[in-house]
């Protein structure tokens, strides 16, 4: 069972790391077309900004679930690095608590505010519901909810292969 929910959360991994590439990658050439047509062509398409934020809001919430799970996220250590070891055991138990009431929060509160907006639509774009760009709020949030649990229940997982994988190569060139 416990090979069964690594190997899932593996593939939701690998899901949330394709789904951000794809996300700045789609930023990276929406934005210079938006600025292209505006300043070069005159035209000002109305579609860019728009779809560039929906994308940012993947790539920073999905991503960042990602992030989360190989623990390659921004954090600040300094207090923690001095404590006592069962000091730093328990605070990374409270930010583990504190991350789920967190996520579950915004899970839930996303969900429902995407179900409420899925009948608006963005003006520059009438066949784009509002709720859709909303909706990496709680897929993010829900799938960074079961990377905490795994982390409480089985353990970091940042060092498995897997998180590491250019690591690997760097290091094997070099021999």
């Amino acid at each position: 069972m416990k090979q069964l929910f690594v190997s899932a959360l593996d593939a939701l991994y690998l899901a949330c790391i394709w789904v951000a590439g794809f996300a700045i990658l789609c930023m990276s050439l929406i934005i210079p077309w938006g600025v292209f047509s505006r300043y070069v062509l005159g035209t000002g398409s109305q579609w860019p900004e728009p779809i560039a934020i929906l994308f940012m809001m993947m790539f920073t919430f999905i991503g960042g679930a990602a992030a989360f799970r190989a623990n390659v996220h921004i954090a600040v250590t300094m207090l923690t690095d001095v404590l006592p070891q069962y000091l730093r055991t328990l605070s990374a138990w409270i930010v583990d608590a504190l991350m789920l009431v967190v996520t579950g929060f915004v899970t839930w509160y996303g969900t429902r505010l995407s179900l409420e907006t899925m009948g608006q639509s963005i003006s520059e774009l009438n066949w784009l519901p509002v709720g859709v760009t909303y909706l990496s709020l709680p897929v993010g949030s829900a799938v960074t909810f079961l990377f905490v649990l795994e982390r409480r229940i089985l353990g970091p997982q940042e060092h498995r292969r897997l998180m590491r994988y250019e690591e690997d190569h760097a290091t094997e060139g070099a021999h």
